[in-house]
């Protein structure tokens, strides 16, 4: 009777009006268009609309129309990284039913930033695509790693003990990060600027060769919408309501896995975005993964091209990386979380 009951109430909480989530995610569209515009317009050198154009068709006969053309391709890749992130937070959020899950907090981006550093050092990785394949398996044997450090105990997989296990992961795997890089100057210069994580300098052939592993991670993870929302009531009633539990679990996670990991092989481990996103797209559409996951993607592309924005702006004539920013904005967040949400299950 407690499970028919719960089942009841998850029902009255998925079924907010559809035709408001709509308008609302048209809004957070057209949000995110006008921040791609601002992030092509502005920056170091503030450029005009006749610069745009002309950036726009290709053209670079003016310094501002070469600024512009270079600013397109940060802005594409600074939303899709932030989709990427956004909509991995919520989907690991949604697996671990953990409010504190994020790619950074669980070490899943610093386990995908050790594999390539290790590829890199060790193993002579040099082309984009090897360092991309290294990323994600970094990133899938981390999280792996975390879970099953976090289901040890009594208690199994408790959100407070995946948190900590993560969170013990990523300052490990950052040290041994270190390690690997002190001894070799020849790479030390390019790791170090790459692991702040940023969007600087990005390029159509690096969003040629990321694409491919972000789609099917965003279709593996939209796929998985209806699967969470029945993982949100519990394994035992999923189970009973046909659900295969396990198999869900994994589709879900291959997921994220593959956003986190091809996003931080071109990006750096950028943190916070996959925590602050999710929570913050719950109080515009609910529970219901249906939405929220849109959502996600939408609000984390929004946050990080507004993360690129501030940076440039707020150091002129010099930037500050976007991993920067959205650590100053992410970690009293995850503070605001801890004391006052019930860090037990979401």
């Amino acid at each position: 009777m407690s499970g028919q009951r719960m089942g009841q109430a998850a029902q009255w909480r998925l079924g907010r009006s559809n035709s408001t989530r709509a308008l609302v995610l048209a809004a957070t569209a057209l949000l995110l268009l006008g921040l791609c515009a601002i992030s092509v317009a502005v920056g170091t050198r503030d450029v005009g609309w006749t610069e745009i154009i002309g950036g726009l068709q290709g053209r670079a006969e003016t310094i501002g129309q070469a600024a512009v053309a270079v600013r397109i391709p940060r802005t594409i890749m600074a939303a899709i990284a932030g989709a990427a992130l956004g909509l991995a937070g919520a989907i690991m959020q949604g697996v671990t039913r953990n409010p504190l899950a994020d790619p950074g907090i669980l070490g899943v981006n610093m386990g995908a930033s050790l594999a390539v550093v290790i590829g890199m050092a060790w193993f002579g990785l040099v082309s984009a695509s090897a360092s991309m394949w290294a990323a994600i398996l970094g990133a899938g044997v981390t999280a792996v790693f975390v879970y099953v450090i976090g289901s040890l105990g009594r208690g199994g997989a408790t959100p407070l003990k995946l948190a900590l296990a993560g969170a013990a992961t990523s300052v490990a795997f950052s040290s041994f990060t270190i390690a690997v890089v002190l001894p070799r100057n020849d790479i030390a210069g390019n790791v170090r600027s790459w692991t702040i994580g940023g969007v600087g300098g990005s390029t159509f052939a690096d969003i040629r060769l990321v694409l491919p592993f972000l789609v099917l991670g965003f279709v593996l993870s939209l796929l998985s919408a209806r699967k969470l929302n029945s993982l949100a009531l519990g394994d035992e009633l999923a189970a009973g309501l046909g659900e295969r539990v396990a198999i869900a679990r994994a589709m879900a996670a291959l997921g994220a896995i593959l956003l986190c990991g091809a996003t931080t092989a071109v990006c750096g481990p950028i943190g916070f975005v996959g925590l602050v996103v999710p929570h913050l797209c719950r109080l515009l559409a609910g529970i219901d993964h249906r939405w929220l996951l849109p959502f996600s993607a939408i609000g984390g592309a929004s946050l990080l091209i507004l993360a690129d924005v501030i940076g440039r702006i707020i150091a002129r004539p010099n930037e500050l990386d976007v991993g920067i920013v959205t650590a100053f904005v992410g970690a009293p967040f995850f503070i605001w979380i801890v004391r006052r949400q019930r860090v037990r299950e979401l």
